[in-house]
């Protein structure tokens, strides 16, 4: 498959980090620094336009470092790009820390994995198969 993009950000394409990487980072477009106090919230440009094939999707991800490190996170993770959108990928970063936190021009801020995804017919019925599970949900199945 292809992913076309246009770049009309100063930063390199988007790309994978290790030969068996499923994400490729994403680089911010800002002139200057930026910096999030806690709990903020921003919407990042990248400066990036793609287009994917129909049939997939991109979906922007944290990237675990600055997740753990600094408390930066994707907020609507993972945020999903659909195959007919042809505007700026932007992307909605939140400081969960307790500091400021400051994101540098070109800096890598989140990671895009592009997968492939079917649009079901959907068939509405008035009960659905058994299974051992049934209806339990979270915690149904212990700690250990």
């Amino acid at each position: 498959m292809e992913l076309r993009i246009i770049n009309k950000s100063n930063n390199p394409l988007p790309r994978y980090e290790s030969a068996q990487a499923a994400g490729m980072d994403i680089r911010c477009n800002i002139a200057e620094a930026i910096t999030l106090q806690p709990l903020e919230r921003r919407l990042i440009p990248t400066g990036l336009y793609i287009e994917l094939p129909a049939g997939y999707e991109a979906q922007i991800r944290p990237r675990s470092g600055m997740a753990l490190k600094r408390g930066l996170t994707v907020l609507n993770t993972p945020g999903t790009i659909d195959a007919d959108y042809r505007g700026e990928v932007g992307v909605i970063l939140i400081n969960l820390s307790g500091e400021p936190q400051t994101i540098e021009p070109g800096e890598r801020i989140c990671q895009m994995v592009i997968a492939r995804h079917e649009q079901p017919e959907v068939i509405e019925v008035t009960e659905l198969t058994e299974t051992e599970r049934g209806a339990g949900g979270f915690g149904h199945s212990g700690v250990k």
